[in-house]
């Protein structure tokens, strides 16, 4: 996993495996002992798992625009890199700079 400068991007991260986690544990329990035969539980279990794949979808949402963002071409082939509108990342990266020297 990548270190992140931006604590916001981080505790995305963070708390992206953790809710990876708990869908893990309560899909594996469902699994291993079934639905309980009460409505209300399989109800709650239900609404649990549905929010717990939204919050992932959304922590994954933010990281993926902050990489969007931020990340430069990883391909170093001369085709790749003559795709690349470098005007703009030279203009971005400018704009950091001069934004942190304040």
């Amino acid at each position: 996993m990548p270190v992140d400068s931006d604590s916001a991007i981080a505790w995305h991260r963070a708390q992206l495996k953790k809710l990876r986690e708990t869908l893990r544990s309560i899909e594996t329990s469902r699994f291993m002992v079934g639905d309980p035969a009460q409505a209300s539980r399989v109800g709650k279990t239900h609404t649990t798992i549905a929010e717990l794949e939204q919050k992932i979808r959304q922590s994954q949402h933010i990281i993926a625009a902050y990489e969007r963002q931020t990340r430069r071409p990883l391909a170093t082939d001369q085709r790749s890199l003559a795709s690349i509108s470098w005007g703009t990342w030279i203009a971005q990266t400018a704009q950091g700079r001069g934004s942190n020297s304040r």
